[in-house]
């Protein structure tokens, strides 16, 4: 008897089956909830918080307040750099020293009143000088080319003599070479779509330039420097350690009216340059071009397209050829997101940041290559081998869906490619600069918004990759520019090798003989 009613064995074995089931369901129900009210802090966060990946030395103390041994750990975390405590902020240089030596320089004097007025009564003693720093507007001008015609004296019956017109850079166009750099430089370099350099050379200039004109020029001009994008090509992929990385950027569609999603495919290599690649996907197939040929390490994400790539029966053989190499700062930025959740994730990025405190003091150094190899084998190998092993402890201890779970498996899976930087001491202990080559088209997409046809995207991807490659070596992309356009009427695809950013530069840095 259970209060008054009666039960057989068999009900009483059911009512506990359902007791239990109903507790394990109130269990999962309850971890649902934890994991949905986790996701929406994550996303709420993201939306509306901070974005720099720091974490402040208070929270550590927080968390491993039980835990002695993490004392050290009680400093900002950051994704690439050593965290440093606040520095006394340098003092600013003399504007002397902060100025070209070699900018003109227009003297003004002004002479007292009194002095023009009765020279002869004051002798100079002295002077005070003071430097102001002043630009001149962009102008426009026109040039006129004149061909005198001229006849013999002794012989007019010859045919008039002129010397020979020069090449245009377009063809049947107007554009000089300062013009279309400006133009290139406004939309690829200053993120001015062409609808706003039109509005710009209106309003301040009185000069009417149409967007589709404008629009012509680069096409006309992407399509001569892909001569020198194909040797950049060739000149990026021999250099044996490749940076790669994605980034989507929509088009216009005018068949059904919408826009698609695109992406430029980039890659790095140190001192040669930086190459973008569009193509209308994302698939695999889309490395064939750069990869087919490719020998050494190639460095990315964790994105399955790299490893498919090698995977497919026609591009096996090559598998021998290339090492696939991960990215920490996109391992370490998975545990970042799950620093609120779990101690674990916060153990993990203090470890991590063992591993980019040893690359900062390596940059100090200016440490070559064969000291980084050693420093990571002697210093940054124990680190690995503690961070693995954490995490193959804890895998079993979080849900599946939990951002530290996420962030474990994310590790472990990539955890062969993680640790090939350690093998190479050329090589980067992330992927950062090919991100960070990336910026200036996600600053552009916020201006120009998508191409304008799915064709458009090569264009872009032929200037952005001169002008990046330019910027990375520290080359003025105007000067490079105003030097290169006026070859291209005469260039050749034997010639173009010449005029890659790198070998322009080391032409002009080359000792005169």
């Amino acid at each position: 008897m259970l209060r008054g009613v009666q039960i057989t064995v068999e009900q009483f074995e059911e009512l506990a089956m359902r007791n239990q089931a109903l507790g394990a369901e109130v269990k999962s129900l309850k971890d649902e909830i934890q994991f949905l009210n986790d996701k929406v802090k994550y996303l709420l966060k993201q939306l509306f918080g901070a974005k720099s990946e720091k974490i402040d030395p208070n929270q550590l103390t927080l968390l491993f307040e039980a835990q002695a041994q993490l004392a050290a750990a009680e400093e900002s975390v950051l994704e690439t750099e050593e965290a440093q405590p606040a520095r006394r902020r340098a003092k600013r240089r003399p504007l002397a020293e902060r100025l070209p030596e070699d900018l003109p320089v227009e003297t003004v004097v002004i002479e007292p009143a009194e002095v023009q007025a009765d020279p002869a009564a004051y002798r100079k003693i002295g002077e005070e000088v003071l430097v102001e720093l002043d630009l001149v507007p962009a102008r426009f001008f026109r040039r006129r080319i004149v061909r005198p015609k001229y006849v013999k004296r002794a012989d007019r019956d010859q045919r008039p003599v002129m010397a020979p017109a020069p090449k245009r850079i377009i063809e049947n166009s107007f554009a000089s070479a300062g013009l279309l750099t400006a133009v290139l430089l406004g939309k690829y370099a200053d993120h001015l779509p062409l609808y706003r350099q039109e509005q710009i050379f209106r309003s301040r200039h009185g000069v009417e330039i149409s967007r589709k004109t404008m629009c012509d020029w680069v096409w006309s001009l992407a399509h001569q420097l892909a001569m020198i994008y194909e040797s950049l090509r060739a000149e990026i992929r021999s250099s044996g350690y490749l940076q790669a990385d994605e980034t989507p950027v929509p088009f216009q569609n005018p068949g059904n009216g919408k826009c698609g999603t695109g992406h430029l495919w980039t890659y790095r290599a140190a001192e040669r340059g930086v190459l973008f690649e569009w193509f209308p996907s994302r698939a695999a197939d889309c490395l064939a071009k750069m990869l087919s040929l490719f020998r050494g390490q190639l460095q990315s994400d964790g994105y399955a397209a790299y490893e498919g790539f090698y995977h497919k029966p026609e591009h096996q053989h090559l598998r021998a050829q290339v090492e696939l190499a991960g990215c920490w700062a996109h391992a370490r930025r998975k545990f970042f997101e799950a620093r609120e959740e779990s101690q674990l994730a916060v153990q993990a990025l203090a470890d991590i940041q063992r591993l980019y405190r040893i690359e900062a003091d390596l940059r100090e150094l200016q440490a070559d290559a064969a000291l980084r190899l050693a420093t990571r084998q002697r210093e940054s190998l124990p680190i690995l081998a503690k961070i693995q092993k954490d995490l193959r402890a804890a895998a079993a201890q979080y849900l599946p869906k939990s951002l530290t779970s996420k962030a474990i498996f994310y590790a472990l899976d990539q955890w062969e490619r993680l640790q090939v930087y350690t093998r190479h001491g050329h090589m980067e202990i992330d992927n950062n600069l090919v991100e960070n080559a990336i910026r200036p088209t996600a600053v552009g997409k916020k201006n120009w918004l998508f191409f304008g046809s799915e064709e458009a995207g090569q264009t872009s991807a032929i200037l952005y990759s001169l002008l990046e490659s330019c910027r990375m070596l520290g080359i003025n992309p105007q000067e490079y520019l105003l030097d290169v356009l006026p070859r291209l009427p005469t260039m050749t695809n034997q010639t173009a090798a010449r005029y890659t950013p790198a070998q322009w530069l080391a032409a002009r840095t080359a000792p005169v003989r």
